[in-house]
């Protein structure tokens, strides 16, 4: 399944609402201040560091979501639609000088010129950010979602780190009929693991990577 590149219209929405709430803050804070009659620098401190980190803090602890990307419904991940790494978010958030609005609006004209409507940090980090689907949109039946009973507990919340093709890799993995299916499935069951840094409970291959594929879903139903 191919992502959903966000529109340059989604992303500048979720930039304005962004504006929006780190101007809110910035008025509420410099109210509360003034009445505590702190030194001018504290008060800047206090003002302008939260507004400086917003973006990289809220995308590093929030999945790749700023508020405004979460109202937009839109998500930043790496190429492939994984969770990017600190150094990605990092870089990218550097970028903006480039990108944003205090020294040009290059990221707005590269967005549009790119089919997968990245800016310069995009590029740069490897990211990009993604329209995440409704759930009216998902043409899946219900009935293949067999976590979906009350008493379902999720056993690997790390599982929702991964993409919608490397759990398509791994559905394809467990659906194939082959005489190497055992060492192939045992092969994948240990790079998931590794890549996901999870000690598994299961000691069968099929029944690892099954339960990840559920855990999966469930966390995916859980953000529609």
């Amino acid at each position: 399944m191919e992502l959903t590149p966000a529109s340059v219209g989604n992303r500048m929405a979720a930039q304005v609402i962004d504006w929006g709430v780190m101007l809110v803050y910035a008025v509420l804070v410099s109210r509360v201040l003034k009445e505590l009659d702190l030194s001018f620098m504290t008060n800047v401190l206090l003002i302008v560091l939260p507004i400086l980190f917003y973006t990289l803090l809220c995308e590093l602890f929030n999945r790749g979501q700023s508020i405004g990307k979460m109202i937009m419904k839109t998500r930043v991940v790496k190429a492939d639609g994984s969770t990017p790494t600190i150094g990605a978010f990092l870089v990218r958030w550097l970028m903006y000088l480039v990108d944003g609005p205090i020294l040009s609006y290059a990221g707005v004209l590269v967005m549009i010129l790119n089919r997968r409507n990245q800016r310069i940090g995009d590029l740069a980090a490897g990211t990009m950010v993604i329209k995440l689907k409704k759930y009216k949109d998902i043409q899946v039946s219900l009935d293949e979602y067999d976590f979906l009973e009350s008493n379902y507990k999720p056993r690997y919340p790390q599982a929702a780190d991964l993409s919608l093709e490397q759990i398509e890799i791994i559905s394809r993995t467990l659906a194939m009929k082959s005489d190497d299916f055992l060492p192939r499935t045992a092969a994948l069951a240990n790079k998931v693991a590794q890549k996901l840094g999870i000690e598994r409970q299961e000691a069968n291959d099929t029944a690892f990577l099954q339960r990840i594929v559920r855990d999966y879903q469930y966390y995916a139903l859980e953000e529609i």
